[in-house]
């Protein structure tokens, strides 16, 4: 990532939109609290995103996505970008019939199950010279026992649910067509995509 943002910068390369699976890591953002990594059980990376701790493993899909907010917006708004990037997930989420929601203080997409609301995507970006870094990850049918080492986000009132668990039995191909095309409705067309395998390193 730190590469593409000095090659957007250098103006010697496009913006990317990359799909991939990490293997089970946590990850802690620039507001993670030590007490809330309960029980490491997975490498710890710092991330240098905003946001607390969270879990990256297979079945979940993660979408980084490069931009140079300059080009994309009339007046670069950190804030606008954080609201299209939820909006790609509510849109993507509604494809397969489940309703995400946004919650006031509460970073993220929300469902409502009979068990109470859950998380179902998560959202830690950072931005250089007005060009993005890190961006979502989309619970498709990760191990949620996993998200037991951490308090995720630093919020413990509420669980995490994926799309597996709320009956959605998809592959990681139809999310990706579906998530691509809401990237492309929501922020345009210019944006390269690579997509690498569950075994990628962290990055």
């Amino acid at each position: 990532m730190d590469g593409r943002v000095a090659a957007i910068h250098a103006g010697t390369a496009d913006d990317l939109l990359w799909l991939l699976e990490h293997p089970p890591l946590y990850t802690a953002g620039t507001s993670a609290k030590a007490k809330d990594l309960l029980n490491p059980a997975f490498p710890v990376f710092e991330a240098g995103r905003g946001g607390e701790y969270t879990y990256h493993g297979p079945g979940q899909r993660v979408a980084y996505f490069i931009t140079d907010l300059k080009k994309r917006q009339q007046a670069p708004d950190i804030k606008k970008y954080v609201c299209d990037l939820e909006e790609v997930i509510i849109r993507t989420l509604e494809h397969f019939g489940i309703k995400g929601e946004r919650r006031i203080g509460r970073i993220g997409i929300w469902v409502v199950t009979p068990k109470g609301e859950k998380k179902i995507a998560a959202i830690g970006v950072r931005v250089r010279h007005w060009i993005t870094l890190h961006g979502i990850s989309i619970n498709v049918n990760p191990d949620l026992s996993h998200f037991n080492g951490i308090v995720p986000c630093g919020i413990s009132e509420y669980g995490v649910t994926s799309m597996y668990d709320l009956g959605k039995m998809i592959s990681m191909n139809e999310l990706d067509a579906v998530l691509a095309a809401e990237f492309e409705s929501v922020f345009g067309s210019n944006a390269q995509s690579a997509a690498m395998g569950k075994d990628c390193a962290c990055t």
